[in-house]
This record gives structure tokens, C-alpha cells and sequence, in this order.
């Protein structure tokens, strides 16, 4: 029996196969068209209860093996799933649009909306009027009331991006895999901690080699970027990690980008839309182009001249410690400050600002602890509890889980830790579902199971799993990921958890940062790996002095990213420009450190060519606004105030889409929000 065909409670890893997959996915397709037809084919009148909600009812079986192999693919991959990505993708793709473009099921919606439209849709409540809304208008989004041959015209357009976002993604984890940087020489370790060695040691020992691997995953590669003296080895890795599918190889992403890029804006100007962004942003908070800008440009007027005075600091200290002065240089002088320097010297320059490096945080941070604070903190603000489960089957044995529960004790959520990097997965961190929530016609609250996947410092020999400060943030954002999805609780499970305007969705996990670098929080947990003694209050005081050194770079690094995105996505002709050329002209406006010819962020711009934020990247900041402001409140009623808190649970974690996020923000805060608090928050003023 095909494991995905059983009534399971959990996840059955230790029995699935990857034979099973295919037929499994074969079988859903064909069990969800019977399903459809079954609504299309209703004698009775089209209603809301046997359309709209029998709609969000199907696909029962494709979903439950559609979440484990696609999650599997990015987080424990293999050849053999690579490869049934590759030819299922097209075929789950025709299926949706085979939904989609089913002009008797979206008449039954159309009529259903236009009958409740009538009377303002005072007869549903909110989240019923939601489900209402996004069925008929997302069927409309995806080409239901095109002409027959626009339909398949659009058909080949979602069908050729599957395949192609599927192939972006595989080459740019293939081409991280293939790069190392074999040293066989202490000297060239100079700079190097510790723990950044003995990583690089247990490296090469599982690639079978002697001496010492660095590789282009974050742990490996950050801190080589940051402590190597070797200024040549600094400069290969650099270039090895900015120029990733860009050469003459099979992985080589270049003509993906651009076929990506227009095959967004074919489909937008196919639905009616001048581009894609028009398009995307039409279901967004930020709802146009113009406000998109507007955000990006007053963070470049308010943030660019603190950039460039952070930036002229550390490039100040490289020429004094190199005892080189820049004006005798030319344009093109070797010696000159180069990017592949800048982590190093701004490294050097906070060390002396003030006394602290992420090296010195390590002792503090064992992941064990970390996790007992990141859970506690939960446990203190929302009353929560986990409780490891030896017993779930896990798909690698990095992986944890945890039940969750309540405060009341009722069941909550089943939880997946997936922490370290490894060459099946692919680089990042990211919170997935393997079963959103839902309520059953029966009352019951079936409940989500939820996974975060990160990359984070791994345990060697000698020393458990030691995180910098920064993996620190990122296991807190994930985990504000998975608490949106934990308290889910709609009745629909299209509306649940985090299918909320993609703009929105980085305020629970954006929001969790904030606690990194507050003292009540960081006294819960962080003591030294070997004497248990707590972390001191004058390291605490220092990571606090230092928490926006370089806040500006940092600001503009993500504002360059965003207009790249927009610019992207804003075109309105067809992309056949050098991509180099089109990428630094792109972000130009927020760039503070000129680029090396050769490299390029496009070609490994996961987020916008293969994740889902296309026309979307700018929501990191957008949703920075709302965290600041939000957090705002928390520190003004105490940032462990457990109503502050059950406000925000209840207003917004549990919400999922059920309303228009800023009805649920404005709930929660009492106000829209402004970016002072950003501001405040990062010392601009």
C-alpha cells in the first residue's frame, strides 16, 4: 500500500519511497478532477456551501503528497527527485489550469459571487466574504475569463515557468555544491577562530580529503568572508559565491533569468495588466508600483548618507592598515578597496568601536540552549509548551520534532526543526507546512504540522552546534513563521496561517528579531557552553551598543535588492538586454560599494526568480515598518506583557488571510503604522 493512500497522523518518513511519489501524485490528480466535476456537475443551484467551500475542500490527496515532495526537494534532495520534479511539474501545472480554466466551475463562482455581491455579502461573514472573494477573483487572475485560445496561451506560460523556476533552483544548488576551497596550509587559516577551523577540518574529513575546506554555505562562508587575513582567499571565495550559475556550464542561469523575467511579464500582459508587478501588486498591501518605489526611495533619502558614512569608515581603516594612500591609486589599481574586504575591516572597525565579535557570542549560543530560550519565550508570551517527540518518523536525522501545546494543554501543532546544512539542501532558511489548519464540518480543529528549515553552524568533533549572534535572529524569524502557522485557527485552510498577502507575511517573523538583543530575553537562556556561567551584562551592554553598526549598509543592501526586483518586474517590453548591465543599472541608486565586473546576484536570486517574490522582495522592508511599529508597543507595555501579546495572537497570528491585513494590524496597534519607529529604532533620527 502506497503510504500516501493510508489515514495517518503524521508523516510516515521510515515507509515512504520515492516510488511512491509519482502514482501518488497521479492518483490525486485524478481523485480532485473527479472532485470538480462532481461541483461542476451539481443539479442543485450554485451556493456558497456547495461551491465555494466544496472547492476549498478538494485536492485532499494531491496536497498531502505535493507538501513532502516539494518540501523534500529543497530540503533533502536527490537526484531521483530532481529528475520527477522536472517532468511531474508541467503535469501538476496543466492540472491547476485545468481548474482554473474550467469555465463550468468558475460560472458556478461567478454566480455565487455576483449573488452575494448583491446584497453587499451581508448574509457571510468575514471570512466567508474572504474565501468568496479570493476563489472568484483569483480564478479571474489566472485567466478564467480570457477567450479559448488566450487560455492556452496562458497554459504554456505557468507550465514553462514551473519547469524553469524548478531549473534555476536545482542549477544554483548544483553549482553551490561543485565550488570548494581545498587549503592544505595553516597559513592560509590566518584570521580564522577557531570554531570556523575546526568547521573547515570536519569539512574536508567528510569529503574524504586532508587539511581544511571552506565551502560557499553560510557557515563556512561568512565567517571566511570575515576573519580571513588572506585577502587573495577572501578574494576567490568572494567571487566564487558572486558569480554562482553565471559560467559557461550546464548550471549557467543567465537565459533562465531573462526567459523567467518575460515569461511574468507575457502572462500579466495576457490577463490585462501593462506588467507583472501591476499585476502581483494588485493583491498586496502596498497595491501599486508607485508605493513600492515611494517606500524604497525614502529609505535611500533617509538611510544613503549614513550608509556612505559607514562604508568610508571601514574603507578609511583598509587603507590606513594597509598603509596605502587611495589617491596615488588609479582606477583600476589591484590594491584598491574591493568589496571581498568589506566584512573583514567593518569586522575589525566594530571589534574597536566596540570590544565585540560575533566569535566572542559562539560559547554563549549552543543550540540547545538557544532553542530552550527561543521556546521559552514563546512559552512566556503565549503560554505554549513543546515537548520533543523521539517517536515521529523524521526524512533526515537532523531533523527534531516537537509536540506543541497550548496554554490550556489541547493540542496546538507538530513541529519540525531542521537546523544544519548539508549538500541536499538548499542554501537559506524557511518556514514550510507539511498540513496547514483547518476546521471540519464536524467542529473538529484539525491542527497544522509546521517545519523550519535553516543552515545553521553545525556541531564537529570536539564542540556541540556554537551560533553567531545573526544565526540567532534567523532561527527567532523562522520560528515567528512557524508561530503564524501554530496558531492558525480559520475555517478554511486556504485562508490559514500564512496565506496572507505576501507583504504581510514577514511581520510574525520580522517581529521575533527583535527580542535577539534584549537583555530580559538573552538572560533566559544564554550561558557558556562550559561553565554554565551566564552571559556577562557588559558583553549583553556591548551587543546592544553595537546593534546598528553598519544598520544603513545593511538598510540599502535590501533596498538594492528590491529595485532590482521591481525592475525586473515594472518592464513592459521584453528583456533582452545584457543582464549584467541591466543588474547595475537596476540598483544603482542604493549601491554604496561599486560592484566587480563579472559578478552577478540575478543568476542566484532564488526569492524572485524560483520563491514567490517577484515583485515581492521589497516586503522585507515593508514589513520592517510593521515590526518596528508593532514591537513599539510591546516595549512601551513590557516586551514580555503577555496581553500585548495575547493581542497579537489573536489578532493577527491566528487571523491567517481571513481579512485585509490592515484591518487586523490597525486591531491590534489601534493606528496604521509609520516608519518612525524604524527610524527611532535604528538611529537615523
Amino acid at each position: 500500500m502506497n503510504p500516501f493512500y493510508t489515514t495517518y497522523e503524521h508523516i510516515p518518513f521510515d515507509k515512504i519511497t520515492e516510488a511512491d511519489y509519482e502514482p501518488a501524485m497521479m492518483k490525486g490528480i485524478e481523485e480532485e478532477d473527479k472532485e470538480i466535476a462532481a461541483i461542476v456537475n451539481n443539479p442543485d443551484a450554485p451556493t456558497f456551501e456547495n461551491t465555494i467551500e466544496a472547492l476549498d475542500c478538494t485536492g485532499k490527496l494531491l496536497g498531502k503528497v505535493t507538501e513532502v515532495f516539494f518540501n523534500l526537494l529543497n530540503a533533502e534532495t536527490t537526484d531521483f527527485l530532481d529528475e520527477l520534479a522536472q517532468k511531474m511539474s508541467p503535469i501538476l501545472s496543466e492540472h491547476s489550469n485545468n481548474i482554473t480554466l474550467n469555465e463550468g466551475l468558475f460560472q458556478r463562482i461567478k454566480t455565487v459571487y455576483e449573488d452575494h455581491a448583491a446584497d453587499h455579502f451581508g448574509r457571510l461573514n468575514a471570512e466567508q466574504k474572504m474565501l468568496l472573494t479570493k476563489s472568484y477573483e483569483g480564478f479571474v487572475r489566472n485567466g478564467a475569463n480570457l477567450p479559448d485560445e488566450k487560455k492556452e496561451e496562458l497554459r504554456k506560460i505557468s507550465a514553462e515557468l514551473g519547469v524553469l523556476s524548478l531549473q534555476f533552483s536545482q542549477n544554483k544548488l548544483k553549482d553551490t555544491n561543485d565550488f570548494f576551497l581545498h587549503l592544505t596550509d595553516m597559513a592560509e587559516l590566518e584570521g580564522l577562530p577557531e570554531s570556523a577551523i575546526e568547521l573547515a577540518r570536519q569539512t574536508a574529513k567528510e569529503k574524504n580529503m586532508e587539511g581544511y575546506v571552506i565551502t560557499l554555505q553560510a557557515p563556512s562562508y561568512s565567517p571566511f568572508l570575515t576573519y580571513s587575513a588572506r585577502r587573495d582567499l577572501r578574494e576567490k571565495l568572494y567571487m566564487a559565491y558572486n558569480t554562482l550559475c553565471t559560467h559557461k556550464n550546464e548550471n549557467n542561469n543567465v537565459a533562465i533569468v531573462a526567459k523567467i523575467v518575460n515569461l511574468h511579464r507575457e502572462m500579466a500582459q495576457l490577463l490585462g495588466f501593462n506588467t507583472y508587478a501591476d499585476y502581483a501588486l494588485a493583491h498586496r498591501m502596498a497595491e501599486t508600483s508607485e508605493n513600492v518605489y515611494q517606500l524604497l526611495y525614502s529609505l535611500i533619502d533617509s538611510y544613503m548618507p549614513t550608509a556612505r558614512t559607514e562604508v568610508k569608515e571601514v574603507e578609511t581603516l583598509y587603507y590606513a592598515e594597509n598603509h596605502i594612500d587611495p589617491a596615488t591609486l588609479s582606477a583600476d589599481d589591484a590594491r584598491r578597496f574591493k568589496p571581498w574586504d568589506f566584512s573583514y575591516y567593518a569586522n575589525k572597525l566594530k571589534e574597536s568601536k566596540f570590544n565585540i565579535n560575533s566569535e566572542m557570542l559562539r560559547p554563549y549560543f549552543e543550540l540547545s540552549k538557544v532553542k530552550e530560550g527561543v521556546f521559552g519565550l514563546a512559552t512566556r508570551l503565549y503560554g505554549i509548551t513543546f515537548r520533543k517527540n523521539e517517536y515521529v518518523p523524521v526524512y533526515h536525522p537532523d531533523v527534531e520534532v516537537y509536540d506543541v501545546f497550548d496554554k490550556d494543554g489541547s493540542y496546538l501543532a507538530l513541529f519540525y526543526c531542521d537546523f544544519h546544512p548539508r549538500a541536499s539542501k538548499k542554501s537559506g532558511a524557511w518556514m514550510t507546512s507539511f498540513k496547514e489548519q483547518w476546521k471540519e464540518k464536524n467542529g473538529t480543529n484539525s491542527r497544522p504540522q509546521v517545519s523550519i528549515v535553516m543552515n545553521l553552524s553545525k556541531p564537529t568533533d570536539t564542540k556541540p552546534a556554537l551560533l553567531t549572534l545573526g544565526e540567532v535572529e534567523t532561527f527567532l524569524h523562522e520560528f515567528g513563521h512557524s508561530l503564524h502557522g501554530m496558531f492558525a485557527n480559520t475555517t478554511y485552510k486556504s485562508l490559514s496561517g500564512t496565506n496572507v498577502y505576501w507583504d504581510f507575511v514577514e511581520l510574525p517573523s520580522q517581529f521575533m528579531e527583535n527580542f535577539s538583543i534584549e537583555k530580559d530575553f538573552l538572560n533566559t537562556f544564554a550561558a557558556h557552553y562550559q561553565t554554565g556561567e551566564p552571559i556577562p551584562q557588559e558583553l549583553i551592554d556591548r551587543i546592544t551598543a553595537s546593534r546598528n553598526f553598519n544598520v544603513a549598509y545593511a538598510c540599502m543592501r535590501q533596498v538594492s535588492f528590491g529595485l532590482l526586483d521591481m525592475a525586473f518586474y515594472t518592464l513592459t517590453d521584453t528583456f533582452e538586454t545584457s543582464l549584467f548591465k541591466f543588474e547595475r543599472q537596476a540598483w544603482s541608486k542604493a549601491k554604496v560599494i561599486p560592484e566587480v565586473e563579472g559578478t552577478c546576484m540575478s543568476t542566484q536570486f532564488s526569492h524572485i526568480m524560483a520563491g514567490g517574490y517577484a515583485a515581492g522582495y521589497y516586503s522585507y522592508k515593508w514589513a520592517e515598518v510593521l515590526d518596528a511599529d508593532a514591537f513599539s508597543l510591546f516595549q512601551q507595555n513590557g516586551i514580555f506583557d503577555q496581553a500585548t501579546a495575547q493581542s497579537f495572537r489573536d489578532n493577527i497570528l491566528s487571523k491567517g488571510g481571513t481579512e485585509h491585513p490592515m484591518t487586523l494590524y490597525k486591531r491590534f496597534r489601534g493606528q496604521e503604522p509609520t516608519i518612525d519607529a524604524l527610524l527611532h529604532r535604528n538611529g537615523i533620527k
